[in-house]
Parts: C-alpha cells; sequence; structure tokens
C-alpha cells in the first residue's frame, strides 16, 4: 500500500508514520538492498541492518491509483527549517489533478508527464496518520517556514506574503511587499511575532535572470557586491523594518530557535572567500558578529544551523576545503568552539544534530560533492567522542542522485531521521530507524 488520498486525509492509508513513532510494527519485515527497485513499505537495509519505512511514496505508472491527483514529488523541508508543529509534519508535495486543485497549472515534468500539477503544502498527523493538503495556490511559492507558537506556516508568491494555519488550512495575508521592493521571507522567530528575510536589487535579479544556473550565477553574484538588506515584518503590525545593509550577498537567514531577537544570516559566495556565518541583535544597536573567522588558505565554513535548544551555532568546517573535515560549533555564551573529526568518507552536505543534543547526523555526498568521496554515499548518525565522530550507517543511498539533497531531520520523538531521496526514481519522504 502506498499513502493515495491526499486531500480526503485517508487514516487508513496513514498507518506508516503512526506505527513508525509507536515502534508497532507486525509485518514481518525482510533485509533488501535500498533501492534496489521498486521498495516495499518497510524493510531492513541490508548493508546498516536498520529499518527503513516510506512515509510518503508515489508509485509511477500505476494506473490502479484511485487519486492520480497525488502522482507527483514529496519533498521534506530544508535541513535548518524545522517542520514540526506538535503532531504535524508540514512538507511539500506536487499535485496532477486539475478537477481536484483548480489553481494547479500547466506544466511539463521532467519525466515527460505533461498533467497539471503545482507545488502545494501538505501536513502529516503523527497521532492519526491523517495526510492534508493546505494549500491550492497559483503561482511559484518559496518559504518552508514554519511558527511552533503561531500554529501556522508561511509562504510567499510573488509580492504577497500568506500564513496558513496547519490544522485547519485557514489561510490568511500577512504582508504585501511594496511595488518594485525585491524583498524574500526565509524565517520566524522564536515567539511568532516577526518573519525575516532579505531585501535584493533589480541589478541582482537581471543575473538570476540571464544565468539561471546556480553554477553561472554563483560568482557573478558573489562578485558583483551589491547591496543586500536584512529586514524583518512585524507579525501583528505588518510593519517592514529594515535591519542591517552591506554590499554583500546577505543569505541563509535564520531567527534562533530560542532567542525571538537573534538573527543568523552568511555572506554567501564560494566558500574559501568569505567569513560566512554572522549574528546580529535586534534588541541592540551593535554591529554583527562574526561567528567564525578562517585561520588559513582555502578554509571553509558553511551550511550553518543553530542547536535547537538556541546555545550553538554548528556548521560544516574544511580546513582547509576537500582535505581536513570537521563540523565546528560556536557556544554563543562563552564563544568557545568546538570541532568534531570526521573522515572524507563521512562528509555530508549537511548535518544536523539531535533534540537532546547527544547525537548528530549526516546526509553524505556524491562522488562529484566537495569531499570527492569513494564511499560517502550513506546516511549517517554521528556520536561524539572526544575530539571527533564515531559514524554508524543508517542507510545505503548508493543508488541516490545526490542533485536533490537529502536534508535530514530527527523525528519529534529523536528516535528515527527523516529524509527524502530519490533512489526509486522520484523525491519521496523515508524514515530510517537509529536504534536497530
Amino acid at each position: 500500500m502506498v499513502i493515495r488520498n491526499f486531500v480526503s486525509e485517508c487514516a487508513a492509508c496513514g498507518f506508516l508514520l503512526v506505527a513508525l513513532i509507536c515502534c508497532k510494527f507486525t509485518q514481518a519485515q525482510g533485509q533488501k538492498k535500498t533501492g534496489s527497485g521498486m521498495m516495499p513499505n518497510q524493510w531492513i537495509d541490508s548493508r546498516t541492518g536498520h529499518q527503513i519505512v516510506k512515509l510518503l511514496h508515489y508509485a509511477p505508472g500505476n494506473e490502479q491509483d484511485p487519486n492520480p491527483a497525488l502522482k507527483g514529488d514529496f519533498k521534506s523541508f530544508y535541513f535548518h527549517n524545522n517542520p514540526f508543529v506538535g503532531d504535524l509534519m508540514i512538507f511539500y508535495g506536487t499535485t496532477f489533478n486539475e478537477k481536484d486543485d483548480p489553481a494547479a497549472q500547466k506544466a511539463k515534468r521532467a519525466d515527460g508527464d505533461a498533467r497539471p500539477y503545482s507545488r502545494q503544502i501538505y501536513t502529516y498527523n503523527f497521532k492519526t496518520g491523517k495526510v492534508s493538503q493546505l494549500t491550492h495556490a497559483a503561482g511559484m511559492m518559496s518559504g518552508e517556514i514554519v511558527s511552533k507558537v503561531n500554529h501556522e506556516a508561511y509562504y510567499q508568491i510573488k509580492d504577497t506574503v500568506f500564513g496558513v494555519e496547519v490544522k485547519t488550512g485557514a489561510t490568511r495575508v500577512v504582508f504585501v511587499f511594496p511595488k518594485d521592493y525585491s524583498g524574500s521571507i526565509t524565517t520566524v522567530n522564536a515567539d511568532g511575532s516577526l518573519l525575516g528575510g532579505v531585501h535584493s536589487t533589480k541589478e541582482e535579479a537581471a543575473i538570476y535572470k540571464k544565468y539561471p544556473g546556480k553554477h553561472d550565477y554563483f560568482n557573478r553574484i558573489y562578485e558583483a557586491r551589491l547591496p543586500r538588506t536584512l529586514l524583518t515584518i512585524s507579525l501583528k503590525t505588518g510593519q517592514l523594518q529594515k535591519v542591517f545593509s552591506d554590499s554583500a550577498w546577505l543569505n541563509h537567514v535564520q531567527f534562533s530557535p530560542t532567542d525571538p531577537n537573534l538573527l543568523m544570516f552568511c555572506h554567501e559566495g564560494p566558500w574559501h572567500k568569505v567569513d560566512r556565518i554572522w549574528t546580529i541583535n535586534l534588541s541592540d544597536t551593535q554591529p554583527p558578529v562574526l561567528i567564525h573567522k578562517r585561520s588559513m588558505e582555502r578554509e571553509i565554513a558553511g551550511h550553518e544551523w543553530f542547536s535547537s535548544d538556541g546555545k550553538f551555532i554548528w556548521f560544516d568546517l574544511q580546513m582547509p576545503r576537500g582535505e581536513k573535515f570537521l563540523v565546528g560549533g560556536v557556544n554563543l555564551l562563552t564563544q568557545k568552539e568546538t570541532r568534531f573529526n570526521l573522515t572524507r568518507d563521512e562528509w555530508s552536505v549537511h548535518y544536523t544534530s539531535a533534540w537532546d543534543q547527544k547525537t548528530f547526523a549526516g546526509d553524505g555526498g556524491g562522488p562529484r560533492s566537495v569531499a570527492n568521496a569513494k564511499d560517502g554515499k550513506w546516511i549517517y548518525l554521528f556520536r561524539p567522542a572526544g575530539d571527533r565522530f564515531v559514524s554508524e550507517k543508517l542507510v545505503d543511498m548508493s543508488a541516490h542522485d545526490y542533485q536533490l539533497e537529502p536534508n535530514l531531520h530527527y523525528s519529534p520523538d529523536g528516535k528515527w531521521i527523516i529524509f527524502r531521496a530519490n533512489f526509486e526514481g522520484h523525491s519521496d519522504i523515508y524514515a530510517a530507524r537509529i536504534q536497530k
């Protein structure tokens, strides 16, 4: 069985994650190589011994599927964006049925399927197994922003910011940017009072338009040194506030999960050329604070994230790039830096840390990634031991194409690693059990 009926909130099809959280599997489970064709609903990875479960999945070519609207791709949130509100996990999915989803845009999928589809926001209820479609929006949607305080998810279409109540689907207009003002939102603060984001220039937009591929625009945007401005929007008054401006590519804006006034951002660009990670406190007039300063040629630090208790900022650290691999972290109270060593094969595109701060996880990397690892395509669990990580392989990702980043999240109970993968030919959401 696959989870099919998202729109009607089919509880019967939602048994997978309920069983996952309650650890009540009654079916016999066989070992199977992950990615070796169509996978069963649950299996034991033959190379790691860990249990894998399909959470949200589409089986292509199944013309007997009673709900063709759900033949799409499912994607979990970016690694540093919390997708959980109480018992709900928020995620993105695509729909194909124009009748059920009248706002869907006509477009052609990469696999040649020309049926209408659109990217929409859904929720998965951990207790009931229900899946609900929250949005039926037309237009390109951006934003992976969820407030556990307000119980709202926020997204942007063109110049308009919307909020959708994650339990009811009730949608409201939160803010409309002024005409010809190129603003975007990326984060919400800890008490649910502010959205954060950036304002960029028309010149920057023109570079993106002329050079849409990342390999084409990335250095051009960095070298242009165009001004960017950090901004906030009050969710109570709708006031737009400019926070900080610089002639630099300000990016990856994240609020602290615990301090409503602490905003983290990066100086984007080639990592070996930038001191990347910064914070600014909205409650005072002090200048931004550099979190980690490079100390050698071609040193890089990036893909930064807050620990869930707000006490640390962690990041991928290489000293120098492609040679020595670490995860670094700065204690925001003491400014003391901690470093854990990894091997080349253990390097990951993204890392994340557990809710209890005791373990870390990484999503591995392909042979053409930064580390050029020979055997790096794994989902890893990391346990700190002195100045290094001791790794355990959770999922064999050898059949996964790393053009899709797995983007890991610990489940709310801390027992599973939730990730997205394409080893069955399309983007689906899976979970790997940490304990064998």
